[in-house]
């Protein structure tokens, strides 16, 4: 598959995608110097969010519309609030998508519900990404679907038999190219929840290009997936966590986005093929194998013993294995300190 004309697959590096979020802090000049470093550190994409608070929630202070959770990074915000100051501005988008063209990125987005898929349609995007929250919005998905445009699918905590009918759903619709992320939908994840095992079974049952959507600190998480054979990587992208914002926790920054986008790379060129027996890069390392040599002068007829043969680099002569068959032979002619054994130097 292909998100406009890049190829996505294991037969390419990894496709890199910054997610922006809410990261802007609503500010312009904010989400257009985070494009920027996203172009600067290597990303393939940059990715928005297209909502307001009221296509997201209520404006409701009622039980399930403000966050109970003591843990949470958000916890007492009322939702309608949090999604408000998270939201990138619809007035915003032509200038960020002009930007991100101009800097050589891909731009698209999350879209959450029908009209943001009209707009969206409106800017040209080149893919949609569902966010795993919306993953089983089969509505949703039959409209991103319907464009005909890749579609990249956050899993979170969906099931098999939730992950099948949106697969089924979105195919049915027209969806020819999708990719699963493998998500965990905490912020941040840890490593012990992330469960990057589950890359390659999505592959198998699903017959998708397979990906991470990463919300753990760092970059380690990310490149073992890449291992695992996953081939699209999104990460949340910031100028400085110390900026703040409502995602800038779980965020990389620039020098660390850019360590993504290298490692990646190397963790993709280095899974390679099954491979034994050495590699043609490895064939002149051959001469530095062990190898029998003769380690003192010897006389014609002077036997082979332990002490004046040695395995020893390089590799030369004959292969250490057959030290045993060569102690108790005789030299056939004067031989030098310092000359690999042959078979011709040796008789019984």
């Amino acid at each position: 598959m292909k998100i406009a004309h890049r190829g996505i697959g294991r037969e390419h590096r990894p496709y890199v995608i910054a997610e922006m979020s809410g990261n802007h802090n609503q500010s312009l000049d904010r989400a257009l110097a985070i494009v920027d470093a996203a172009a600067d550190a290597g990303a393939d994409a940059i990715k928005l969010q297209t909502y307001t608070a009221e296509t997201m929630t209520l404006d409701s202070t009622a039980p399930g519309f403000v966050i109970d959770d003591p843990k949470s990074l958000w916890a007492g915000r009322q939702l309608f609030d949090l999604y408000h100051e998270a939201h990138t501005r619809w007035a915003w988008h032509p200038a960020i998508f002009e930007r991100a063209a101009a800097r050589g990125l891909h731009a698209f987005s999350t879209p959450f519900d029908e009209t943001a898929v009209d707009f969206l349609e409106t800017l040209g995007v080149p893919a949609y990404k569902i966010a795993s929250f919306e993953c089983t919005d089969l509505p949703l998905i039959r409209k991103v679907a319907a464009t005909g445009k890749p579609m990249i699918i956050s899993t979170g905590m969906a099931s098999v038999a939730e992950i099948d009918e949106t697969l089924r759903t979105a195919r049915a619709a027209g969806a020819k190219d999708i990719v699963l992320l493998k998500c965990t939908s905490t912020y941040p994840a840890t490593p012990e929840n992330t469960n990057l095992n589950t890359i390659p079974v999505l592959r198998q049952t699903f017959g998708c290009e397979v990906g991470l959507s990463d919300h753990t600190m760092g970059c380690g998480a990310a490149i073992a997936a890449v291992a695992l054979g996953a081939t699209v990587i999104e990460k949340h992208f910031t100028l400085a966590r110390a900026d703040g914002g409502v995602d800038s926790t779980f965020s990389l920054e620039p020098q660390e986005l850019k360590l993504l986008r290298i490692e990646s790379e190397r963790a993709w060129q280095a899974m390679g093929g099954v491979v034994f027996g050495g590699t043609a890069a490895e064939e002149k390392s051959l001469a530095y194998r062990r190898s029998l040599y003769v380690v003192k002068d010897m006389q014609p007829g002077e036997a082979f013993s332990a002490d004046n043969v040695r395995a020893i680099r390089p590799g030369m002569g004959l292969a250490p294995k057959y030290f045993d068959t060569v102690l108790g032979m005789r030299a056939v002619k004067s031989i030098a300190r310092g000359t690999p054994l042959d078979w011709a130097l040796l008789k019984g």
